[in-house]
C-alpha cells in the first residue's frame, strides 16, 4: 500500500515539552505552543515525555497542538483513555518508545479503532540534544514498516546528513531534527537533502 508522506517534510516544525517528571530537563510548554499558533497554521508536533500525560491533553489542546505524542513507558494503565481524550480535542494522537523499550509494546496501541496515528522511535536516549545516533534502532523502524505498510513512523535523535539515508531506507517518513538544522550554516539546505532522502526511499519502495 501507498505509505503516507504528511510528515516527511524533515521539517523542524514540530514542538516539545519535556519535563522534569520523565527527564531532567523543560524545554518548550503550552504558552510557547500558544504564540506560535497565532503565528502560524503549521503543523505543531508535540512530543511530551512526561509521566502523567493525561493532565497536559487539554492545555496543549486549548494552545493549539496538532499531534500530541505520549510515551508508552509512561501509559501502560490508561492509554485507551489517553488516545479517546487527544482525539476529542482536535489533535492527533502518537505514542512513543525509547531505545531499550521492545517495539512489540506499542502494537496494542495500533490495533483496533482506538488507535494512535504516529509511532515515535527515539533514536537516542530522550532528555538532551545534540546525541550520537543509535542505528540499532532501526531495526524497530524496519519492523514497524513491514507490519504497518502506511503507518507514519518518526524517528528523532541524531538526524542528519550523514544518518537521513538510514532511516530513510528503514522505512521512516517522519524526521525530527534539531541540531543538524540549527547549527548549519544552511538550515535550508540540510532540510531539503532530508526531505529528498525521504521522498526517494519511499519512491524505491
Amino acid at each position: 500500500p501507498q505509505r503516507r508522506n504528511a510528515c516527511s517534510s524533515a521539517a523542524p516544525i514540530g514542538s516539545t515539552w519535556i519535563s522534569w517528571h520523565f527527564v531532567p530537563n523543560l524545554t518548550i510548554g503550552v504558552p510557547v505552543i500558544e504564540s506560535l499558533r497565532k503565528h502560524t497554521r503549521a503543523y505543531l508536533d508535540c512530543h511530551l515525555m512526561v509521566t502523567n500525560p493525561l493532565d497536559y491533553v487539554e492545555p496543549f489542546g486549548k494552545a493549539g497542538a496538532s499531534g500530541f505524542t505520549f510515551h508508552v513507558e509512561a501509559s501502560k494503565d490508561n492509554w485507551q483513555e489517553l488516545v479517546e481524550r487527544i482525539k476529542s480535542k482536535g489533535m492527533r494522537p502518537g505514542v512513543a518508545l525509547k531505545p531499550g523499550t521492545p517495539i512489540e509494546e506499542v502494537y496494542p496501541l495500533l490495533e483496533g479503532e482506538n488507535s494512535v496515528e504516529m509511532v515515535l522511535v527515539m533514536t537516542v536516549e530522550p532528555g538532551f540534544g545534540g546525541q550520537k545516533f543509535m542505528p540499532e534502532t532501526m531495526d524497530k523502524v524496519s519492523v514497524l514498516r513491514k507490519k504497518y505498510p502506511s503507518l507514519d513512523i518518526e524517528v528523532d535523535g541524531g538526524l542528519g546528513p550523514s544518518t537521513i539515508d538510514v532511516a530513510a531506507s528503514a522505512g521512516a517518513n517522519c524526521i525530527v531534527a534539531g541540531s543538524s538544522v540549527f547549527g548549519a550554516s544552511e538550515p535550508a539546505q540540510v532540510i531539503s537533502l532530508m526531505r529528498h532522502s525521504v521522498e526517494k526511499a519511499q519512491n524505491i519502495s
